[in-house]
C-alpha cells in the first residue's frame, strides 16, 4: 500500500494538482551532485582552477568518485573547462607566479605525486617520485622551485627521538629495520626461532616489518579505517621545476613541519611545528617555526604561552604573518581564532575575537591590509573582513546559506556556495559593488525540474536563558488539514552545527521531505557557530541539557505547526548524534522508530576504542579510572538505560569506523537482544566514520533508504488526494 501512495504522491506533484509542477529529490539524485572547491583564482585574478568532485558507478554497482581540475574564466560567460581527466583523483592545485603552470597532487594508487600542467599545452606530468608521496605544493616566488610535503614513517627517519622511547624494556634501534634493508642485507641478516636472543628479536622485527603481527607502542594507535603502528611525520622538500635534480630535504629528525608557505623573498618558509619533549601523540600544541632555504635550519619563530598556533601565511607585502590561535586554557570546545605577528618579530595580537566564533580559512587583500575570512555562525557560513591592524569585523557576504571555500584576488571573491535552492555553485563577488555572479551551473541543469522544501527557522528560549535556533521542513505536497510523519534530525560533533548553509545534509533532508516527512532539527548547546559560553554548555553534560534543547525545540515545533503529528515522530542521527538518538530513547517513549548511527553508547569504552577518545577527559574533566569522573560517564552513557529502551531501533555502523569503534554498536546491538527488544543491526563494509558523508555513493544511498524502510515499517502516512480532485 505504502508503495502505491509513493507513485501517488510523485504523480501528483509531476502533474501539478497540488499547483506544483517539479518533481521531488530521490535517492539516486545523490549521483547528480556535484561540487567544486579549494579554489584558486590566478596571479592576473582572471581565471579560476578548482577541484570538482563527481559520482561515477560502473558495471551497474561500482561506486567510486572522481576529482579533476577544471579552469573558469573570469571575463567570459562560459562553463569551466576540463583539465584533467579518467578515474583520477587530482587535488590542491596553485597557479605558477607567472600563470602559465598549475601544479597539483595526483592520487594514483597508494602515494601521491606531485604533477604540472602547463596550460600552453602538453601533457601533465609529475615532477617528484617520493617514496613516502608528495602533497602540499607551494611555487617559489620566482616560479623556479615547488616546496611540498612528505609524510616519513618513524622507521625511515634516521637519530634519536628527543623524548623516552616508549618500548618498555628495549632500547632504540636493538634491531634490524628491514623496511629499509636492501636485499642483499637482508640475506646476511640472522633470523630464526631457534636462535640466540638478538636472532630471535631478528625474526620477530621481521614478522613486524611484514605487519604479521603489528606491534603497537603509540597511545594514538587508531587511525580512521585501520591501526597505526608507526608514527609519521611531515617533513619538506624542494624539488626544482624543469631540472631532473633530486629533490632537496629542508627538514629532518622526529618533528613534524606543517602548513608551510614562502616568503615573499624566497629566502625563509614559515610553518608549525613542536619539537617533541614528550611523545607526539601526548603534545597537543604548536609553535610558528622559520626555515632558512639556504642554511636549511629550522628554529623557533613564535611561541604564545597560552596558545595553541598553526597555518601561518605572510602578508603579500612580507611585513607581517597570519595564523590560527586556539586557547589552551579550558580545551573543551575551544574556538578557533585569527592572529597576526610582525614577521620581524614582536607580540602577536587576536584579531577575530569580538566575533565569538570559530574562524575557517582565512586570505589576505593585495594590500595587506584586510584578511577575508569564513566562519559558521547560526546555521550559515558567511564571509567575513577585518583589518590586519584589528578593529571592526563586517560581513561581506552570507545569509542563510554557506560559503564551502573561497579566494580573494584584488576585488574580486570567488566561493562555492550551498543553499537550499541549489546544493552547490560557484560565484563570484565584486568587492567594489557587492554584486555577485554566479559561475557555474554544475547542478543546476538537473536541478531545474527538482522540488526542494525551505526550511523555516524559529529561536526557543530555554529556561535557563539560553536561546537555542531550530529549523522546520514541510514534507513535499503538504495539504493543509493534514497531519504528517516528522523526523528529528540531530547533529554530531558535538560541536558541529547544522543549518540552511550546512552542505552535508542537504540531500537528506530533501529526501526525507520527499518520502511525506515533515523534519525538525536544531543546534542544541554544545553547537558551535552560537559563541564560546554556548559552545561550553555541555561540559560533563553530554545528555540531560542537550537532551532538553532538542526535545524542547521539537515540542515548540510540534506547537507552531500544525501539520505535524505529535503520535508519528521519529529520531535519527550520527555519531555524537548516535549517542543523543539512544540517550532520548532511553528517557523518552514518544518516537515511534530510530536510528542510531556511528555513535558512542558506552563513554568508558569509547575512551579505549575511538581515536576520538579524547573527547572524554576534554569534555568530562577526567578518566574513567577516576572515581567521580567514572560514575559521571556512566551516568551520561546511554547503555546505562538499555533496559529502559522500548522503541524499535536501527543500529548502523561502518566496520572499519576507528572514530567511534565497532563495540559501541555490537554492545548495544547484543544488549538489546538479550533484552528481546526490537532492534536490527547494519554494518558496511569497506566503511569508516564518514559512510554518510565520503563514503561509497552507492553504499551513502543504500544507507538512506534503510533508514526510511526502516520508519516506513511504523509510520502512517495520510492518504493522497484522488487523481483529478481540487
Amino acid at each position: 500500500m505504502r508503495k502505491l501512495i509513493r507513485v501517488s504522491i510523485l504523480l501528483f506533484v509531476v502533474t501539478g494538482v497540488w499547483g506544483q509542477t517539479k518533481k521531488p529529490i530521490v535517492a539516486s539524485d545523490l549521483m547528480k551532485i556535484a561540487t567544486a572547491n579549494q579554489i584558486q583564482i590566478s596571479p592576473d585574478g582572471n581565471k579560476v582552477v578548482m577541484v570538482v568532485t563527481r559520482k561515477a558507478v560502473k558495471n551497474d554497482n561500482e561506486y567510486y568518485y572522481t576529482r579533476h581540475l577544471y579552469l573558469l574564466d573570469l571575463a567570459a560567460s562560459t562553463e569551466p573547462t576540463q583539465l584533467t581527466f579518467g578515474d583520477k583523483n587530482d587535488g590542491q592545485p596553485q597557479w605558477s607566479p607567472d600563470g602559465k603552470q598549475i601544479a597539483f597532487v595526483r592520487a594514483d594508487g597508494e602515494k601521491s605525486q606531485v604533477w604540472i600542467l602547463p596550460l600552453s599545452g602538453g601533457e601533465a606530468h609529475a615532477i617528484t617520485k617520493s617514496d613516502y608521496g608528495a602533497s602540499s605544493p607551494r611555487w617559489s616566488p620566482d616560479g623556479k622551485k615547488i616546496l611540498y610535503s612528505s609524510n616519513i614513517p618513524f622507521y625511515g627517519i634516521e637519530g634519536k627521538t628527543s623524548w623516552t622511547y616508549e618500548r618498555p624494556g628495549r632500547v632504540q634501534g636493538d634491531e634490524p629495520n628491514f623496511k629499509l634493508m636492501k636485499a642483499d642485507e637482508k640475506k646476511k641478516t640472522i633470523t630464526t626461532p631457534d636462535g640466540t636472543l638478538d636472532e630471535v628479536r631478528a625474526w620477530l622485527a621481521k614478522n613486524a616489518s611484514e605487519s604479521n603481527p603489528r606491534v603497537l607502542n603509540r597511545q594514538n594507535m587508531q587511525g580512521e579505517l585501520n591501526l597505526q603502528p608507526d608514527e609519521e611525520f611531515s617533513h619538506l622538500f624542494v624539488k626544482a621545476v624543469g631540472a631532473d635534480d633530486k629533490a632537496i630535504q629542508l627538514t629532518n629528525g622526529f618533528q613534524d613541519f606543517d602548513a608551510a608557505e614562502w616568503s615573499m623573498d624566497g629566502k625563509n618558509i614559515i610553518c608549525y611545528s613542536r619539537l617533541y619533549k614528550i611523545h607526539p601523540d601526548r603534545e597537543r600544541d604548536s609553535d610558528l617555526w622559520i626555515i632558512d632555504t639556504e642554511t636549511k635550519t629550522a628554529k623557533e619563530f613564535l611561541t604564545w604561552p597560552g596558545y595553541n598556533i598553526s597555518n601561518p601565511a605572510y602578508s603579500p607585502d612580507g611585513t607581517q604573518i597570519l595564523f590560527s590561535a586556539q586557547a589552551i586554557q579550558n580545551r573543551h570546545a575551544t574556538q578557533n581564532q585569527l592572529a597576526v605577528v610582525p614577521s620581524a618579530g614582536g607580540k602577536p595580537q587576536v584579531i577575530t575575537a569580538t566575533l565569538d566564533r570559530d574562524v575557517n580559512g582565512a586570505v589576505w587583500s593585495a594590500d595587506s591590509k584586510t584578511i577575508y575570512f569564513a566562519s559558521q555562525t547560526e546555521g550559515d557560513i558567511p564571509i567575513f573582513s577585518v583589518p590586519a591592524k584589528g578593529g571592526t569585523i563586517s560581513k561581506i557576504f552570507g545569509n542563510d546559506n554557506g560559503v564551502n571555500d573561497f579566494d580573494v584576488r584584488g576585488d574580486k571573491v570567488v566561493f562555492g556556495l550551498t543553499e537550499t535552492k541549489n546544493p552547490w555553485e560557484v560565484h563570484l563577488l565584486n568587492l567594489k559593488d557587492k554584486s555577485t555572479r554566479q559561475l557555474t551551473k554544475l547542478n543546476e541543469g538537473w536541478m531545474k525540474d527538482k522540488q526542494v522544501i525551505s526550511p523555516k527557522k524559529y529561536w526557543l528560549d530555554r529556561p535557563d536563558g539560553s536561546r537555542v535556533q531550530y529549523w522546520v521542513m514541510e514534507p513535499v505536497g503538504k495539504k493543509d488539514g493534514i497531519k504528517y510523519p516528522t523526523i528529528l534530525n540531530i547533529h554530531g560533533g558535538p560541536a558541529a552545527m547544522w543549518g540552511p548553509g550546512i552542505f552535508s545534509m542537504w540531500h537528506e533532508y530533501q529526501l526525507e521531505n520527499s518520502w511525506g516527512y515533515g523534519l525538525v532539527y536544531c543546534n542544541p548547546r554544545g553547537s558551535g557557530g552560537y559563541g564560546d559560553k554556548f559552545k561550553k554548555g555541555n561540559f560533563k553534560d553530554w545528555g540531560t541539557s542537550p537532551a532538553g534543547d532538542i526535545l524542547g525545540s521539537l515540542d515548540d515545533a510540534i506547537s507552531k505547526n500544525s501539520w505535524i503529528d505529535k503520535d508519528q515522530l521519529f529520531v535519527e542521527g550520527g555519531s555524537y548524534a548516535g549517542y543523543m538518538v539512544a540517550w532520548l530513547i532511553s528517557h523518552d517513549n514518544r518516537f515511534k522508530a530510530a536510528n542510531a548511527q556511528r555513535g558512542v553508547y558506552d563513554l568508558t569504552t569509547f575512551m579505549g576504542e575511538g581515536n576520538a577518545w579524547s573527547l572524554v577527559p576534554n569534555d568530562f574533566g577526567g578518566y574513567p579510572w577516576q572515581k567521580e569522573t567514572k560514575a559521571l560517564l556512566d551516568a551520561n552513557s546511554p547503555y546505562s538505560y538499555v533496559d529502559k529502551i522500548n522503541t524499535p531501533l536501527l543500529i548502523i555502523h561502518g566496520d572499519q569506523d576507528l572514530r567511534t569503534g565497532v563495540v559501541q554498536s555490537e554492545m548495544l546491538f547484543k544488549s538489546m537482544k538479550i533484552l528481546n527488544k526490537p532492534v536490527e543491526y547494519i554494518r558496511y563494509p569497506k566503511e569508516g566514520h564518514e559512510l554518510t558523508r565520503s563514503g561509497n555513493p552507492g553504499r551513502m544511498m543504500d544507507h538512506m533508504l534503510r533508514v526510511i524502510e526502516f520508519f516506513e515499517r511504523y509510520a502512517k502516512h495520510p492518504e493522497p488526494v484522488p487523481a483529478g480532485s481540487k
